[in-house]
């Protein structure tokens, strides 16, 4: 450990350099931003994460500059942001230089060691984009998790260039450092305190669910103002009528070799392939689909399957395998992965059937924005049972809930399993919920953000 602890300033200074170095490459993104005053002032959107695959984040930034607003979006540069993004003179995207390869692991042992030299990357890149690159921002909004060093940048850095701090809570930085550590590990305790600390030194918070709210209010004891700001789809997802999705199913890479869809149901899931989604409950409830359906008589025969997983993440690979093995099986399924432009996106979802969701929630008061997204086009969904999943889901009404679990005398992902037979069976059923999941279609985020946010953005931050 003294080895490392004497690296620790040349590693910083080196992180600087090069932090410096790349900020100062030419970004792929061209604007016709220009430097001129801005209406009302500058807002700094910052995630530390893709800014391609932070679509709240995005749809923040797009109401922001339809407000008048200027915005920097900084985040990393890896997946191509929305249209609107790009075209709006508006917003500008400051890209962060991503850490070194050498500072990522897996390791539960190395974790402790490795985890503070990429902090310090991290450090180096935001403090000199914060401090150099922008201009002075009114406000600084700000995506939890991920926290460390997030939060701590953002506030010095507020209190230095005399802005607000505003937190947008999309889960709980410390419980996703529980997975990986378990709930007893130091820094994971460490954590939950830094994140009260920060939550209660901003101007205002903003949670993605009104039990997420009550946690930081009642169990965290945050006074500042905490708004539920719920997600919203944007305008872009609309549903398909039949012409529509005849010409998109007929032309797609993914589903042109399987139309007609006389026969088959498009089942559509997505995900980061991170931890906190199992997926093989999903394959154990397609093999269960597979096996009831060569026992069904040909009257009641179950339509085939195609299912799509789009997105990308690190445990992709681990489920190849499984998903091979499936397709290779003979059987009713067919299992396709994709990482879709995000013109794409919302047009396949909207020719699905059915919607599937595993997100699990590592603190069970956050809730999936791929949920949000099927709603937007009108498709039911059925989702993993946690505990805020009721403020979307409604069971039996827009789609239904399952346990993640394993329920007495079944196997893993049969109860999913049960639901597809059971809605692919049964068109009946499948047309009630499609008909309460076009009802969530007129709930928009630009409705949403009017409601609730803009009002923080002028000042007018109220206790709630």
């Amino acid at each position: 450990m003294g080895s490392i602890e004497t690296l620790l300033p040349l590693i910083t200074l080196i992180s600087i350099i090069l932090t410096a170095a790349i900020l100062c490459l030419p970004s792929r993104y061209t604007h016709s931003h220009t430097q001129e005053k801005d209406k009302k002032g500058r807002v700094a959107v910052l995630v530390l994460g893709d800014i391609g695959r932070s679509p709240r984040m995005q749809y923040h930034a797009l109401s922001l500059a339809s407000n008048g607003w200027g915005v920097d979006l900084i985040g990393y540069d890896e997946s191509t942001p929305r249209p609107e993004i790009l075209s709006s003179p508006n917003i500008r995207i400051i890209p962060l230089p991503p850490p070194p390869p050498v500072l990522a692991t897996s390791s539960k042992a190395l974790f402790p060691i490795i985890a503070p030299l990429k902090v310090l990357f991290q450090l180096s890149a935001l403090f000199y984009l914060l401090f150099y690159i922008i201009r002075p921002p009114s406000y600084i909004l700000v995506q939890n998790p991920p926290s460390i060093p997030t939060l701590i940048v953002a506030r010095i850095t507020a209190f230095v260039r005399n802005s607000r701090l505003v937190i947008d809570w999309h889960n709980f930085g410390y419980s996703i450092l529980a997975l990986k550590l378990g709930d007893d590990h130091p820094l994971v305790k460490i954590s939950k305190w830094y994140e009260t600390k920060f939550g209660n030194s901003a101007y205002a918070n903003f949670t993605v669910t009104d039990q997420m709210r009550k946690v930081l209010r009642e169990g965290w004891g945050i006074t500042k103002p905490i708004l539920a700001l719920h997600d919203r789809p944007p305008t872009i997802f609309q549903p398909l009528d039949q012409r529509q999705r005849d010409a998109f199913l007929s032309t797609h890479r993914l589903t042109a070799q399987n139309v007609p869809f006389d026969n088959t149901k498009l089942l559509i899931s997505s995900t980061s392939w991170t931890p906190d989604e199992d997926f093989s409950i999903l394959f154990a409830a397609l093999q269960y689909y597979t096996t009831t359906a060569k026992k069904s008589s040909s009257s009641a025969k179950l339509p085939n399957i195609l299912a799509i997983i789009t997105g990308k993440g690190p445990l992709l690979k681990h489920y190849e395998p499984l998903i091979n093995e499936l397709n290779q099986s003979e059987s009713c399924v067919t299992i396709r992965t994709a990482f879709l432009p995000a013109e794409e996106y919302p047009k396949l979802l909207a020719s699905a059937d059915l919607g599937v969701c595993l997100h699990t929630s590592s603190s069970g008061v956050d809730l999936p924005m791929k949920v949000v997204d099927m709603f937007g086009v009108g498709i039911p969904v059925a989702a993993v049972k946690f505990e805020a999943i009721n403020e979307l889901v409604k069971d039996g009404v827009n789609g239904v809930v399952f346990e993640a679990g394993v329920n007495p005398g079944q196997t893993k992902g049969e109860e999913l399993g049960e639901i597809l037979v059971r809605l692919f069976g049964d068109s009946n059923e499948l047309e009630v919920l499609k008909e309460g999941a076009m009802k969530e279609v007129e709930r928009r985020w630009e409705g949403e953000w009017d409601g609730v946010a803009k009002d923080i953005f002028e000042g007018k931050a109220k206790s709630q």
